[in-house]
């Protein structure tokens, strides 16, 4: 039996530590914040829950490995909600959905073009390709050469293969345009086959399950403890420097923080060669977001996701075309009978990103610019629901800001990298160049990231550990 320490207690790192204690292992997590879960959490206000972390989770479909490897970690004991949609985009009063059943996708895109038909039927066709590569439809060969095309694509050069504007929107503003169109249709496929739903009592229960699960099988976890470097011998750790000034020897050390501003820090040695690779690679962008949250009175006429274009000069304030709505009355827990948390968000880019960061030293400054961001956010609400003029109360404001704070994500992300056309996600392997017990366990490894990937790589990571300690 092996002690192994990891460093953080997000997703990967309670993975991590859940497969190391079930092969036999003593497994002990020091996790910076109060509570576990990194970006998979939500926090209170007043009476109202925000749900920080899940618009759909891949894994839900019991036919894949994903679901095992869920049901193993406790994500989705307490069940699984399934929305009849993930996301409808609304333009001139025209609504289209991206529904569950491939049958009902294709009638509703053809309803609203018919026109269109061709390049319709050519992507449902690739979404049922990538359906049978994942596991989730049966068929045979010939599913590579359906997607190829889309792999040479971005979801804005995917779109523009449709005349109608509608159709345009609702390829183009999901993801963005810049983002591989790939990653689109796998996300079309996994949701039109049950494969990307929701755990129920969201983010915060789902962390709070798999701590539950890691503590249920021994394992030791100290949070308001973080790590501050890994001390060696020659190319062996062999302890760990604590932010309260104590050290804890282990066997193995696994790492699970995003490995761009905390690996140097750690372990005094620059970043390992293939995710130096991967930083570099000029189709891989990092990205993030900036929400609000409203409380809102019940009933709102759209399920899940609803996005829709912002008037002109919201478009030059916000710095975004499309604003992106999410409703909880699935979660009859997050606010009083007869509201529910109404969340807005928008993409941005990295620059965007790092220029939130840096105004966040000012706090004058950032709060204020935090009170117009909410401000032209809620007037666009009001503007496309008219109904809801004098009945929305800002609950909070976070940014990239916000996860840089609480998570040390470099320049605040919450997912690893967006890819655009002409890539392949690859898994960069958890071995940190010329340490022979440190072990990588992080979303960074595979983009987009997100929490599959985040949990396979603690799942690897503890097989790595594992297997090393056999062979000792």
């Amino acid at each position: 039996m092996a002690k192994i320490i990891i460093v953080g207690g997000g997703v990967a790192g309670l993975s991590a530590g859940i497969y190391a204690l079930m092969a036999g292992h003593e497994a002990v997590i020091y996790e910076k914040h109060t509570k576990t879960g990194g970006n998979l959490t939500g926090w209170q206000r007043g009476s109202y829950h925000i749900d920080n972390c899940i618009h759909w989770l891949t894994g839900t479909n019991d036919r894949t490995e994903t679901y095992k490897m869920w049901r193993t970690l406790g994500v989705l004991e307490g069940g699984i909600y399934r929305p009849g949609s993930l996301y409808t985009c609304e333009l001139d009063g025209v609504r289209l959905s991206l529904c569950r059943g491939i049958e009902n996708l294709e009638a509703a895109l053809i309803n609203v073009s018919p026109a269109d038909i061709k390049p319709i039927r050519g992507f449902i066709g690739a979404v049922r390709a990538a359906a049978v590569l994942c596991g989730l439809e049966d068929g045979g060969k010939g599913c590579v050469l359906k997607l190829i095309k889309y792999y040479k694509m971005t979801a804005g050069e995917l779109a523009a293969e449709f005349s109608h504007p509608l159709i345009r929107m609702f390829l183009s503003s999901f993801l963005t345009e810049d983002f591989g169109s790939l990653g689109l249709i796998f996300v079309f496929a996994c949701f039109c086959y049950g494969n990307a739903d929701l755990p129920r009592g969201g983010s915060q229960k789902a962390a709070e399950r798999m701590t539950e699960k890691f503590l249920s099988l021994g394992g030791q976890l100290y949070t308001g403890v973080g790590a501050s470097k890994l001390l060696f011998r020659k190319n062996i750790a062999e302890r760990v420097r604590l932010t309260n000034g104590k050290e804890d020897d282990a066997d193995f050390f696994i790492l699970t923080a995003d490995p761009d501003p905390s690996y140097k820090r750690l372990t005094g040695r620059k970043l390992p060669s293939a995710l130096y690779k991967m930083k570099k690679n000029g189709r891989l962008r990092r990205f993030s977001s900036v929400h609000c949250a409203f409380s809102c009175p019940l009933p709102l006429d759209f399920e899940s996701d609803f996005i829709f274009e912002m008037t002109a000069d919201a478009q030059k304030s916000l710095g975004t075309k499309y604003l992106a709505l999410r409703q909880f009355s699935h979660e009859s827990s997050y606010a009083p009978e007869g509201e529910t948390v109404l969340q807005s968000f928008f993409f941005c880019r990295e620059p965007r990103c790092r220029q939130m960061i840096a105004l966040s030293e000012n706090k004058a400054e950032y709060k204020k610019t935090k009170e117009n961001i909410a401000r032209t956010v809620q007037n666009q609400i009001i503007t496309r629901f008219p109904s809801l003029s004098g009945k929305l109360k800002l609950l909070d404001v976070w940014t990239p800001a916000t996860y840089k704070k609480f998570t040390g994500a470099g320049c605040g992300t919450y997912m690893s990298y967006a890819f655009s056309s002409r890539y392949l996600p690859r898994l960069c392997g958890n071995r940190a160049d010329g340490l022979k017990n440190v072990i990588l366990a992080t979303q960074w490894q595979q983009a987009p990231g997100g929490l599959p990937t985040a949990a396979n790589a603690g799942r690897a990571a503890a097989e790595t550990a594992d297997r090393l300690s056999k062979r000792r």
